[in-house]
């Protein structure tokens, strides 16, 4: 039994991922937000501390099939710069009843507040992702890294379009996102527009760029999400660079993605190769 809930090793990953992402300069004021899909062996670790007793309320999307699970989530109007140091204060977790309509907050958030403005898009996408592929992936992470925001302002809103030009930035890539990044014309945030039309990406993709605002990624754990965040904005600012220089001049054929995949037994999305 832990002491202290924050304690626990997901709570712990959890501020370590967000105090990583507000280092890298991706989370300015109350920027951005993260969710993380409880195990259920981590749950019960810490049933001790949570408080069962308040009422559901709507989370405005239906995901039945994540029914009666638990979700640690950052809150409405917080910082990321705040979370490692006042973990209790910035998020919370959160219960999905029965139905799949509504959660109610079991844990933290301790000052009064409510969950990420996002939280529909967040749970449609987790729920999609858990369809998907088994319940492997349970990180939801949203930033703003610059460079990869920048980019939709120049290129084509096209997932083709953008993949392959971020491929192309590192031999890396392709291997690390080899179906590509969705791409979601601007919308206002944090309504069921949005929430709709990234979920329907996520059925694809592992990563999706919103234009103007920023990027969305799916994974098994926070390292693997955070690096998969991180690869895309490294390749974007490499983007950004290249065309302040006058331009791609030279650049990896298809063929080479082709003879890329077969090295690493990785299939690079062949739509995107035509």
């Amino acid at each position: 039994m832990y002491k202290s809930i924050i304690e626990a090793p997901f709570i712990k990953g959890y501020a370590r991922m967000a105090q990583e992402g507000y280092l890298k300069g991706w989370h300015e004021r109350n920027g951005g937000n993260l969710t993380y899909r409880i195990k259920k062996e981590e749950i019960e670790e810490v049933t001790a501390f949570l408080d069962l007793s308040k009422e559901f309320v709507p989370i405005g999307a239906t995901v039945k099939n994540l029914r009666n699970e638990y979700f640690l989530v950052s809150g409405s109007g917080k910082y990321f710069s705040n979370i490692q140091c006042a973990t209790e204060e910035n998020v919370a977790i959160i219960e999905i009843d029965d139905s799949g309509e509504n959660y109610r907050i079991v844990w933290g958030l301790v000052n009064g507040g409510k969950p990420t403005s996002e939280l529909p898009a967040h749970l449609m996408n987790h729920s999609v992702k858990k369809e998907a592929i088994n319940g492997e992936h349970r990180v939801i992470y949203h930033a703003h890294p610059v460079n990869s925001i920048a980019i939709t302002f120049v290129f084509p809103l096209e997932s083709k379009v953008i993949s392959h030009l971020l491929w192309e930035m590192m031999t890396e890539c392709p291997i690390i996102f080899p179906q590509g990044v969705g791409v979601v014309p601007w919308m206002v945030p944090g309504g069921e527009k949005i929430a709709i039309a990234s979920s329907e990406l996520m059925k694809k993709y592992d990563a999706i760029i919103w234009a103007h605002h920023g990027v969305f990624c799916s994974g098994t754990d926070f390292d693997l999400t955070f690096g998969l965040m991180d690869t895309i904005e490294k390749a974007a600012e490499i983007l950004v660079k290249v065309q302040s220089m006058g331009g791609i001049k030279q650049t990896i054929s298809n063929d080479g993605f082709r003879e890329l995949g077969k090295a690493f037994n990785v299939t690079i999305n062949p739509d995107y190769l035509d």
